[in-house]
């Protein structure tokens, strides 16, 4: 299964900026979150990152979250798809509850070096790739702690 690789380094910083504005504008990533995904009130937001995640259609911006209780994206914008002959809209989610989180294996692109992605794998096997991290180092961090902490548990 091939990884498409992200858009330039323009795009993103572009991008960015964009969903940085539209953090500001909602009351911070913690609202975001909240707003975005059902949460309980014991919940805590432990750190986000702007990210790319890989589709059949081409890589997407969006945010990913690491709570206390799951790991979550949600694309920056809605994105298009056929249902019924019409063109519908909706934000791209991916939700996976820390206990059922079955790897998270940092790699890097054989042929870029400065390609870095992260993969993540459900209980159920399902692979989510992750790339495009501005702080590629702490969010492997983030996420190896999030399902060691489950492991613990």
């Amino acid at each position: 299964k091939s990884v498409k690789t992200s858009p330039s380094f323009a795009d993103a910083a572009l991008g960015r900026l964009a969903q940085g504005t539209k953090v500001l504008a909602e009351g911070g990533y913690e609202n975001v979150f909240r707003q975005t995904f059902e949460t309980v009130p014991e919940e805590v937001l432990q750190n986000s990152f702007a990210c790319y995640l890989s589709t059949s259609a081409g890589p997407v911006m969006g945010v990913l979250y690491v709570s206390t209780a799951k790991l979550a994206y949600s694309s920056d914008s809605p994105l298009s798809y056929k249902a019924d002959g019409k063109t519908e809209w909706s934000y791209y989610k991916v939700v996976i509850p820390l206990h059922q989180l079955k790897a998270v294996n940092p790699s890097t692109s054989r042929a870029n070096a400065a390609e870095k992605y992260v993969q993540v794998i459900s209980v159920d096997n399902h692979e989510f790739w992750f790339m495009g991290f501005l702080n590629y180092h702490g969010a492997v961090e983030c996420l190896l702690d999030a399902m060691h902490a489950q492991t613990a548990a």
